[in-house]
């Protein structure tokens, strides 16, 4: 049985950051949700060692079937010390770190295909500098080295450890309780075990991983570059499904977002936490929390949270919010916000719901075939009865029956030659 054991306690104090560093995301998912979610592809058995901000990131990975387990950091610092308080239950114990989230189960999967004691992933870098070596001779590794101490042949090795190891259960029983925190940072140390291991004679074994899928993210750079990869991957995936991106580097897709059928999806759009059924998300729109549904949106328009749209034109300018529209057009330079808009009405340019008085929100009902004038204000709540028309420039403060006009104007007065009065010219 293979256990999975990962290492979430860390500050990651070069975040620079109030939050843990585990619970930063990327696509809009917290980073340890990915480690989870592929560490579940492999095995049921997982642990989650936990210290910073613990109940915040508690919280979080709580969702998921695994066990939670707070380090003891006083007693039991380091990477050795997180394994530590871990109960050995698996024959393999595969290590990982809280703060890789472009790991995926095809890579790790590649350790359980190895015949050793202990699997060490390594990393080949064009420039190691500033790393510590991995010293390796016909796939064994002989010995980790830090930089400074070095040797000048040992400083031309490229591999560097990439933190990710396999042990068997017996290899950690024998050398945990062995692990010694007599160093500087009086930490207990996981690389330590290699070290003990090879001067047993136990087979340590070397696999070299893809630099991009085990990469670290240790600060806020890190974190953009890693979710520019997973950014890159999403889009991937949908397009192989038959999603149309114009563009794909400019357009921003979160984890959560789904598509279904063909859609097309135009340049500089934002998409996040949103279903997207066979529409046409045009270019610079942003789209976030709702269900798009055989409908054209913008360009430049905004589809704000709890909104579903369906068989509806939304131009450009145009902001819905928390609304359900069916059948509907609003081509340009709009709010509607609250409001449930049925089939074959048409919203003007410049109509607003008016669903805010200060302290409560209050809903907008437009009925069928309704007709909105352009520069239209609607003063929630009110609700516009089908075959309704509204005159441009109306402001509607009251429900409106079926069938009817509605305008609201004040009469137009026109002061003859005012203009040459006023700038003192002649006619």
């Amino acid at each position: 049985m293979l256990q999975i054991i990962i290492l979430a306690a860390g500050k990651g104090t070069r975040m620079k950051s109030k939050s843990a560093k585990v619970i930063h995301t990327l696509c809009n998912k917290p980073m340890i949700e990915y480690i989870i979610e592929e560490s579940l592809k492999l095995t049921n058995t997982i642990d989650i060692v936990l210290n910073h901000q613990f109940d915040k990131v508690k919280e979080i990975v709580s969702k998921y079937p695994v066990n939670i387990i707070k380090q003891d950091l006083q007693n039991f610092p380091g990477t050795g010390g997180a394994v530590k308080e871990v109960s050995l239950k698996g024959d393999k114990i595969l290590v990982l770190n809280g703060d890789m989230p472009l790991i995926t189960a095809d890579e790790l999967k590649k350790f359980l295909e190895v015949d050793a004691d202990i699997v060490m992933s390594v990393m080949k870098l064009k420039n190691p500098d500033g790393y510590g070596r991995v010293v390796i001779k016909e796939g064994n590794v002989l010995k980790i080295v830090e930089q400074k101490d070095a040797s000048e042949e040992e400083l031309k090795i490229p591999y560097v450890n990439a933190g990710v190891y396999l042990f068997k259960k017996e290899v950690l029983e024998e050398f945990l309780p062995k692990l010694s925190n007599n160093n500087k940072q009086k930490e207990y140390y996981l690389t330590d075990i290699i070290e003990m291991a090879v001067k047993k004679g136990l087979k340590v074994k070397a696999i070299e991983v893809d630099e991009e899928s085990f990469k670290g993210v240790n600060s806020k750079k890190d974190l953009a570059e890693a979710e520019k990869i997973m950014c890159r991957r999403i889009k991937d995936f949908w397009m192989q499904q038959g999603v149309i991106m114009h563009l794909p580097d400019t357009i921003y897709i979160d984890a959560y977002s789904n598509f279904e059928g063909e859609c097309e999806i135009g340049n500089g759009c934002v998409i996040k936490k949103s279903t997207i059924i066979e529409s046409e998300i045009r270019p610079l729109s942003v789209i976030e929390e709702a269900v798009i549904k055989n409908s054209g949106i913008g360009p430049m328009a905004r589809i704000r949270p709890k909104s579903e749209i369906i068989e509806t034109h939304i131009g450009n300018f145009v902001e819905v919010k928390a609304s359900r529209l069916k059948g509907v057009k609003a081509g340009h330079l709009s709010y509607l916000g609250d409001s449930e808009i049925d089939e074959g009405t048409n919203i003007g340019a410049g109509t607003i719901t008016c669903n805010y008085d200060g302290k409560n929100k209050y809903k907008t009902k437009i009925g069928k075939n309704v007709f909105v004038g352009s520069d239209t204000q609607l003063i929630a709540p009110v609700i516009i009865e089908d075959d309704v028309m509204i005159a441009a420039g109306s402001t509607v403060n009251k429900d409106i029956k079926k069938g009817s006009l509605a305008i609201s104007r004040a009469p137009i007065k026109i002061i003859k030659n005012f203009y040459y009065k006023f700038f003192g010219r002649k006619e």
